[in-house]
């Protein structure tokens, strides 16, 4: 069978550099069934409700403001060692549409844990709806993307061993999440330390939440606690939160659960 070639965009080449990357990282997978009906109840309660994206994204900033090993990275330059950050830098993916395809970019969020739940929804929908040519980080992503190969990557190792200009660029933690359309990702992949998702969540509250970390970074009884201590947050602090909530500072068009 005769197929025709297709050339790589540079959101493809992109992605691909990405995963590059990535591959190098010993990752470990911790899970745990969760049930957050504390948070589902704060959250019904509201006429317009926060995304489910916005409220993990916070109660994951509060749990790395006590987890210190959640803000450490393995960088290589100077010389190997782990790279402490004195609070978060969220990376989150979305699906956006650019030259005629969908594609994944990357938006960053600093220190989520001391932003308002209104003031996060607001900016991940900016994020989502903006044109992508009009923020920054979608536009410089692309920039490089469209430079040799050897140069982009070289960009890319720098920026991921320089342990402050890490953060800066790339985040210390990454969520990704496409529960939305019911299913989820048992395997993702990023160069930052931790990654988490989390799958549908059931009228009971049910959720299955994994945190996939690079173990030279953290051991898996650590991430375990994390875990707990997290299901613990959802329940209390963000339930708390959303629970104080008006529905004039909850912007109605993030009330829906978004893919990316």
């Amino acid at each position: 069978m005769r197929g025709r070639p297709v050339k790589l965009s540079a959101a493809r080449r992109l992605v691909g550099d990405l995963m590059r990357f990535s591959i190098s990282v010993p990752r470990v997978t911790v899970q745990r069934q969760m049930n957050i009906s504390g948070l589902q109840e704060a959250r019904t309660s509201q006429s317009e409700r926060p995304s489910w994206t916005v409220l993990f994204l916070k109660g994951y900033g509060l749990l790395s403001r006590e987890t210190p090993e959640l803000r450490r990275a393995y960088v290589k330059l100077p010389r190997s060692q782990l790279y402490e950050y004195p609070g978060s830098v969220a990376s989150v993916a979305h699906e956006r549409e650019h030259e005629g395809e969908r594609v994944v970019l990357l938006s960053t969020i600093k220190t989520p844990e001391q932003r308002s739940i209104p003031e996060l929804s607001a900016l991940l929908q900016e994020a989502r709806s903006r044109p992508v040519l009009e923020i920054r980080e979608f536009r410089r992503a692309l920039k490089i993307a469209r430079l040799p190969a050897p140069l982009r990557r070289l960009l890319m190792w720098l920026g991921l061993n320089m342990g402050r200009q890490r953060g800066h660029r790339f985040g210390t933690f990454q969520l990704s999440v496409y529960s939305g359309l019911g299913a989820e990702s048992l395997n993702p992949l990023t160069p930052l330390t931790t990654i988490f998702n989390y799958g549908p969540i059931g009228e009971d509250g049910s959720v299955t939440v994994r945190i996939h970390y690079d173990h030279r970074v953290m051991d898996g009884a650590n991430v375990a606690r994390a875990l707990a201590r997290f299901e613990e947050i959802l329940n209390g602090e963000i339930a708390e939160e959303v629970a104080g909530l008006s529905a004039a500072q909850i912007l109605p068009s993030t009330a829906s659960e978004p893919s990316s």
